[in-house]
């Protein structure tokens, strides 16, 4: 705090140590994304249950497993603008109990006509909570630690994921394919309830908006121990909006837009690749020769080094120009992938590959998140990391749809992994733009400031 009593907000989070109220807020967030993976596995878990139950065609659920995927995109899209103009925390909230609501309201669907209605519903509320979480625990983040805690956070997104399958190989033969929705339903409502009082609202957010300055200290409080004696006004310095009347006007004006493009660019052509793999590596591999079995387990070792990809990634960028690395990792995952095609033949090193491609892609899309909200000021954050997302989300659709079209052309095996290099030496050039191009170093703006009333 200087002389005159203002508080740089920014400064003080950045100067001060984690706090116990910090790792609550890494927690909650952490739970909201592994209930937002939970339930967007869900359905693909129950899949098989739903063929032998209704006695409809696989082909008959392919609405079903596309309805999320255009909720998501289209609740990433609409959620971020409400953040940004209502708050994290309200929208946040919100979010986590639609998605809960409509999956508990899917567990007692008679038909696949409801079923896809109430997935697309589900997938609302499932792209809405992912990009105000992110938004939210990076904007409670020191800069020196932001990008590994903001990714250790989405982390929770693929443990989720694999909680729902080894939950519904339990579920589903004592309680049937319902349970596993319920609980996919029951478990965000009752975090939902909790987040209502543990859950605050972006101290940034509320800077920039002019909030109450007796509620901004006491949120500080609860991170710095000093620094706030006798303080009466709270700033926060932020980039120049140029003038942008919303924060949709923000990220498409002349000072973002072509960072913005560049963002969704490399998320899109990132899902493109990893919705390929998952969806279609278990028949590539089958149709090569390899058992069920044999291909389920090749298959699985792309996602399993997830975790370790995302938390050496994160760490990695707060130490060197997180551009860098990302771009580097999505480069990387081109190789790698070339590699995958070549060791069809040697099954050991075939699932080395395998593995280590897995590792550098989801450490490369699971920084996304952190990177495109350090690009953004508070004012237009969420809708920056949203619109991100949810443009990105298409990628998901574009993957399915080639892989089944390169399935259908009867490409080998080896050429349909070469072919993988190309989106990923364009989302690492994408960045490699962005960073030459769209620096989000910008100018600092007047610092914005709450009052004391």
């Amino acid at each position: 705090m200087n002389r005159t009593g203002t508080v740089d907000v920014n400064a003080l989070i950045d100067q001060s140590p984690i706090s116990r109220f910090q790792v609550l807020i890494l927690l909650l967030c952490f739970a909201i994304v592994a209930l937002d993976g939970f339930d967007t596995g869900a359905i693909g878990y129950i899949a098989p249950s739903l063929v032998a139950a209704w006695g409809v065609s696989k082909p008959a659920l392919t609405p079903v497993l596309s309805a999320a995927l255009f909720g998501l995109a289209a609740g990433a899209l609409i959620a971020g603008p409400l953040a940004d103009r209502f708050g994290r925390k309200a929208v946040l909230i919100a979010s986590v109990a639609l998605y809960g609501g409509f999956s508990l309201s899917t567990a007692f669907a008679h038909g696949v006509e409801d079923l896809t209605a109430l997935r697309f519903l589900t997938g609302l509320g499932l792209g809405a909570a992912m990009p105000n979480a992110v938004t939210l625990m990076s904007e409670y983040c020191p800069a020196r630690r932001r990008a590994i805690i903001v990714n250790t956070m989405f982390c929770g997104f693929p443990l989720g994921i694999s909680a729902g399958g080894l939950l519904a190989a339990w579920l589903i033969p004592h309680f049937g394919w319902r349970s596993v929705l319920v609980v996919g339903g029951a478990a965000p409502l009752l975090l939902a309830a909790a987040l209502i009082p543990l859950l605050p609202e972006s101290i940034l957010y509320m800077v920039v908006r002019r909030g109450s300055a007796d509620r901004i200290r006491r949120i500080l409080s609860r991170i710095a121990a000093t620094g706030l004696e006798g303080a009466e006004r709270f700033v926060a310095s932020e980039k120049q909006a140029d003038g942008a009347r919303t924060a949709a006007h923000l990220i498409t004006s002349k000072s973002y837009v072509v960072g913005s493009a560049m963002l969704w660019l490399t998320y899109f052509m990132g899902l493109v690749i990893f919705y390929l793999v998952m969806m279609w590596l278990p028949l590539l591999m089958r149709e090569s020769g390899f058992t069920t079995q044999g291909a389920s387990l090749f298959a699985a070792m792309f996602p399993l080094g997830g975790g370790i990809g995302t938390i050496f990634s994160g760490w990695l960028m707060d130490k060197v120009v997180p551009h860098k690395v990302v771009a580097s990792a999505y480069a990387l995952t081109g190789v790698l992938l070339f590699a995958v095609g070549q060791t069809m033949g040697l099954p050991a090193m075939l699932g080395l590959m395998i593995f280590l491609a897995g590792t550098a892609m989801n450490g490369a899309q699971s920084s996304m998140p952190a990177l495109a909200a350090a690009y953004y000021p508070t004012s237009a954050r969420a809708t920056g990391v949203a619109w991100m997302l949810g443009i990105g989300r298409f990628g998901a659709i574009a993957g399915t749809l080639v892989g089944g079209q390169l399935m259908s052309m009867q490409l080998s095996f080896g050429t349909i992994f070469t072919l993988l290099v190309i989106p990923s030496f364009i989302a690492a050039a994408a960045l490699a733009i962005k960073y030459l191009v769209a620096r989000h170093d910008l100018p600092l703006a007047e610092p914005v400031q709450a009052l004391g009333h």
